[in-house]
């Protein structure tokens, strides 16, 4: 089996004098497909499958021979791999619990039937796509009672208008902070739990073979191909849609809460720095995708509105059950270990967005 012999410049891609085959699921994807460019581009070879689900692809391809669903995967579809770049999932925050089945079938089930494959393969090196929803609420500093985990917001309280989650010791208010990969992991959604039910499954797996994992935490990533005009979709792609509809993006909640939003370029970057970057044997490690620089929800849909020309957002309050109030990435492990930093900035990749084509 091949591997990478040259270390790659921080932040950078460089060229590939030393092939990889890369197993890449959901690579017909937002993120996955900019992912193939960019193996692709430097010479990889990248054997794609994609099971072109209706919440991420309207249709499937005329030309998507070849594709399949990860969950049906086997040994033999691991044949000359070096690493696999599991992109393949069911996002986004979903309807109700009904989606539930659909979330652990899809996310849960396929990695763990692609580990053991890649066991019987021998393939032992991973980069998983994961989520900063396994986080639930950011991080918070109390001024007496220094950093502490608020609990869920209240419904009463969202309803007041209330937002911002008070110190759960003493009541006070809370200083957002920055969220490193250590932080207490609380999914809030069916989907946040079927993340970390990923990196439980793939952390046990390199325990028990001695294989890598790279588990990539994407924040709020926006850009070019992002599905459109369904549920599953990212806030960026929900507030597009009405803007070419000629209607206001609705804004719950004040606006007012942050979130790190970071460009698909920059995850896609990220992801082939990882292919690149072995670690030691049985290792699992998490990383924040991000840009660690807070945005607002108001911001973004303001922003977008200005580079559309299309009318103002409409701030609506209340919020939906699952929903947080901050989330920022603290991207200093994943600047020192992959030598990954976002290249993209916010108003830069807003503007964009603006025009790019959505699925």
């Amino acid at each position: 089996m091949t591997s990478r012999r040259h270390a790659p410049r921080p932040g950078r891609i460089t060229p590939n004098f030393d092939d990889v085959r890369v197993l890449l699921t959901g690579g017909a994807g937002f993120i996955g497909s900019h992912i193939a460019d960019l193996l692709t581009a430097r010479g990889d070879e990248v054997v794609v499958l994609d099971a072109y689900l209706p919440q991420a692809h309207r249709e499937r391809p005329a030309d998507a021979s070849g594709v399949a669903d990860v969950t049906a995967i086997g040994p033999a579809d691991l044949a000359g791999v070096d690493v696999v770049c599991h992109q393949a999932a069911l996002v986004g925050h979903g309807l109700d619990p009904s989606d539930a089945p659909g979330y652990a079938f899809n996310n849960d089930y396929g990695t763990a039937a692609l580990l053991a494959a890649m066991h019987a393969a021998g393939v032992t090196r991973l980069v998983l796509a994961s989520s900063m929803v396994v986080y639930g609420e950011g991080r918070y500093r109390c001024a007496e009672h220094g950093v502490v985990r608020p609990g869920p917001r209240r419904a009463e309280d969202v309803a007041r208008g209330r937002f911002e989650p008070p110190c759960p010791r003493c009541g006070a208010a809370l200083e957002p902070l920055l969220v490193p990969e250590d932080a207490p992991l609380d999914p809030r959604s069916t989907y946040a739990a079927s993340k970390l039910a990923q990196e439980h499954y793939a952390a046990a797996w390199a325990r028990q073979t001695g294989g890598q994992v790279w588990a990539l935490r994407y924040h709020n990533v926006y850009g070019a191909r992002m599905p459109r005009d369904t549920p599953y979709a990212g806030v960026a792609s929900l507030f597009r849609s009405a803007l070419e509809r000629g209607e206001a993006p609705t804004v719950l909640e004040d606006g007012r809460q942050r979130r790190d939003f970071v460009h698909v370029s920059d995850v896609a970057r990220a992801n082939v720095l990882a292919v690149d970057t072995p670690q030691q044997e049985g290792s699992f490690t998490p990383l924040n995708i991000c840009s660690g620089e807070p945005r607002t929800v108001g911001e973004l849909a303001d922003e977008l509105a200005d580079a559309c020309g299309g009318p103002r957002p409409r701030v609506v309050g209340g919020a939906r059950a699952a929903d947080v109030r901050h989330v920022v990435g603290d991207p200093a492990k994943a600047a020192e270990l992959l030598g990954f930093r976002a290249a993209t900035g916010f108003a830069e990749g807003v503007k964009r967005f603006a025009s790019d084509p959505l699925r």
